[in-house]
């Protein structure tokens, strides 16, 4: 004599699938990272907003499952948009760095190691990648100085990939 028979199957239903969406995800992450040569820190932080991605459409789900009117939720959803966006746009550069930390996991080339240097025609930044995060990317200049560079501005300005050592440019400049 159950009464929500069919809502406790949908919402079994939707949880497995979450946990099924969930695994692969986790697979698909691994493989892309270790085919790429991508930081365990920087996979962990792009599969945690894949997660978080996933729980809040299995969340909707949910509501929407058991019985919250389509119009109060809508209601609902878009204040906290609202809410959401002028949080965001208080902070844009909150939301600009962690989508441009996205776009350097899945399709740009600087990877941790690298030689680089930041074409920018106020500053000569030359040297070695340290670490990419949610944020910043550490870099440490050929004269030892350590740079922190926000993901948004490695997005905007011309980054040169270099040879992983300086006398390997020497030594190709002088075989020339």
């Amino acid at each position: 004599m159950v009464v929500y028979k069919d809502e406790i199957l949908l919402t079994v239903i939707v949880l497995v699938l979450l946990i099924f969406i969930l695994l692969i995800t986790k697979q698909v992450i691994k493989k892309f990272a270790i085919l790429r040569s991508i930081n365990p820190n920087r996979r962990k932080l792009i599969r945690n907003l894949s997660y978080l991605f996933h729980y809040l459409i299995a969340g909707t789900s949910l509501v929407i499952i058991w019985g919250v009117k389509f119009e109060e939720f809508s209601v609902f959803i878009s204040s906290v948009l609202a809410v959401i966006g002028i949080a965001f746009f208080a902070q844009w550069s909150i939301l600009s760095n962690l989508t441009a930390s996205i776009i350097l996991f899945f399709s740009h080339p600087v990877r941790i190691g690298d030689r680089i240097r930041v074409l920018d025609k106020d500053f000569d930044w030359t040297g070695e990648v340290k670490d990419i995060t949610g944020f910043y990317l550490f870099m440490v200049t050929d004269m030892g100085e350590n740079i922190t560079l926000p993901t948004s501005l490695v997005i905007q300005k011309g980054i040169q990939i270099m040879n992983k050592f300086p006398e390997e440019e020497v030594g190709a400049k002088e075989e020339i």
